[in-house]
């Protein structure tokens, strides 16, 4: 049964037809055109499919759309506005993707973190990042980027 549904994703109005429990990945990517977010496990244990929701990370493999009606969605795209983002910057700069399938899960997991302890330790990078999984073992580069993002943010 389809149902419409108001969602805002990065500062956009948007309404969509779609089941309530269809997983939010899937309407970012199908219905917005939103591609950043990545399907990875389907279970929410990788992070390749992570967006800020409120300003906090979010599986959205496995989050129903229904539960984000009435709150702010960021994806990878709507981070920087019309320039990158500190962290996507820094991304690039120390070379902190290989395949970039993780990468955007990364980046918005690394900027909630740095939004909220804007001086986090490498412990701390560590850490947050702990449910992002990247099979191309760049994680030490990755870390070295929110480390130099946090002095841009």
């Amino acid at each position: 049964m389809t149902e419409p549904i108001s969602l805002r994703v990065n500062g956009t109005d948007h309404r969509v037809e779609c089941d309530p429990d269809t997983p939010l990945l899937y309407v970012l990517r199908n219905d917005l055109g939103l591609l950043g977010a990545k399907f990875g496990c389907g279970l929410g244990l990788c992070g390749a499919c992570n967006v800020l929701v409120d300003g906090h990370p979010v599986h959205s493999c496995d989050t129903p759309v229904w539960s984000v009606a009435g709150t702010e969605v960021t994806t990878v795209e709507g981070l920087g506005g019309d320039a990158l983002h500190p962290l996507q910057e820094a991304f690039v700069e120390q070379q902190a993707l290989q395949c970039g399938y993780c990468t955007a899960g990364m980046i918005v997991t690394g900027a909630a973190l740095l939004e909220r302890e804007p001086d986090v330790d490498e412990d701390g990078v560590r850490r947050a990042l702990d449910g992002n999984l990247c099979r191309c073992g760049a994680h030490n580069r990755i870390v070295r980027a929110v480390l130099a993002a946090k002095d841009r943010a």
